[in-house]
């Protein structure tokens, strides 16, 4: 590998992270640039491999700022916001890391589900304050109750065996049934908002899903229902969900991921019935590791002027 190659990388990594890059073989020098870029440096001209995640992506006027980029590898299954097309007509390739993440995922989505409608991020405040008698008030348990999934991928599918074990009934909406699925298809959102206790969303982010989930979304879940988003952000019409909240037309919902994060709204912190985490679902030491891998896998290959193993689906 030239010695003038570069690794830029857009995207917060933890420091052990990016330990493992500088010390993997065979890597060119790492540009790590977390908090931005100027698109207008001349020394990124000498940028050819380039690790975004779906969120932050890589447009087609950053891809001209880069004349020897060969590689754009999202850290994460997502890749919403790479210019996959833009990239094509470059010669560049585009890889992702599917199934990295899945369980751990899926074990959030479990993790928030049970949280938000047991109260357990009040409970927590409540008994650390001393109110233990005051804080034990009887909360819905997911057991037996009716789970509705938005997108039934690899993440959809292991969150539905995660709630069969806890007795739930399941109903997913996708484009088209799923002709190997035993659960039952839903044609529209409302539909199976309807018929939900609990709306968990595990689709692809996009401007194919934005607000898909909107204020009749919401009415339809009703005021015993919980939203769960361990998708994109941009799946939520925020604006819809913070009058649901605040009128308790919804009973709560748990986010992992914000439009337009980091930043929130100010309505959130004044919402009981939400509880947050900061896009964290995706990350566990395993899943981390594995994304790792499969992106020194992808430079490698590309160094080595092989196709890189898992790009994006032509």
């Amino acid at each position: 590998m030239s010695t003038a190659a570069e690794l830029l990388i857009l995207i917060p990594l933890a420091d052990a992270l990016l330990a493992q890059l500088r010390a993997a073989p065979g890597l060119p020098p790492l540009r790590y640039a977390p908090n931005g870029v100027d698109w207008d440096d001349p020394q990124l001209g000498r940028v050819r491999y380039l690790l975004t995640n779906g969120s932050t992506g890589l447009c087609a006027a950053q891809m001209n700022a880069l004349p020897q980029l060969r590689l754009v590898a999202a850290f994460g299954a997502g890749y919403e916001n790479i210019d996959v097309q833009a990239a094509r007509g470059r010669g560049i390739a585009v890889t992702h890391a599917p199934g990295a993440n899945d369980a751990t995922v899926a074990d959030h989505a479990m993790a928030l589900m049970l949280g938000i409608s047991r109260g357990l991020h009040l409970l927590d405040g409540a008994v650390k304050a001393g109110r233990w008698d005051g804080s034990r008030a009887a909360r819905p348990t997911v057991n037996g109750k009716r789970l509705g999934i938005v997108g039934l991928g690899n993440i959809g599918e292991k969150i539905a065996r995660r709630a069969a074990a806890f007795d739930m009934e399941i109903g997913y909406h996708t484009r088209r049934a799923r002709a190997d699925s035993p659960y039952r298809h839903y044609p529209g959102v409302p539909a199976l908002a309807a018929a939900s206790d609990y709306l968990v969303l595990a689709c692809p982010g996009g401007p194919a899903t934005r607000h898909l989930i909107d204020a009749a979304a919401l009415d339809a879940l009703g005021p015993q229902g919980f939203l769960i988003n361990i998708a994109r952000g941009s799946v939520v019409d925020t604006a819809a969900l913070v009058a649901a909240l605040r009128q308790r037309r919804i009973a709560g919902a748990a986010l992992d991921v914000v439009d337009g994060e980091p930043a929130l709204p100010p309505e959130f912190s004044a919402l009981d019935n939400l509880l947050l985490t900061p896009h964290i679902s995706g990350r566990s030491p395993e899943a981390l590791q594995t994304q790792l891998r499969m992106f020194i896998a992808a430079v490698a290959a590309s160094a080595n002027g092989e196709a890189p193993p898992h790009q994006v689906a032509q």
